[in-house]
């Protein structure tokens, strides 16, 4: 019985460690802190690519589809609620 009781506490135990790091997990997908760095390597790749291929102003250039993808972002949840009620029932 005591054996059973232990098995079930790990058990318990197991699934709320493997709750934290989803959450964890959950939340960094939604994160500002995400979303913000993606658009910073975005940035700076385009920079890149610009200056390779002789671009006129890459730093200016590189800036729209970093402010594009952080917009879409900001978008994304609104689309999403807007979604699930019409596709609840």
């Amino acid at each position: 019985m005591t054996k059973n009781l232990d098995e079930l506490n790990q058990a318990i135990t197991e699934i709320q460690t493997r709750n934290k790091r989803v959450e964890l997990d959950k939340a960094w997908e939604t994160s500002w802190t995400r979303k913000c760095l993606i658009a910073v390597i975005t940035y700076l790749l385009i920079v890149i690519f610009m200056f390779i291929a002789e671009l006129e102003k890459p730093f200016v250039g590189a800036i729209i589809p970093a402010v594009a993808y952080l917009l879409s972002m900001s978008t994304i949840p609104f689309f999403k609620k807007i979604w699930i009620k019409k596709n609840q029932n």
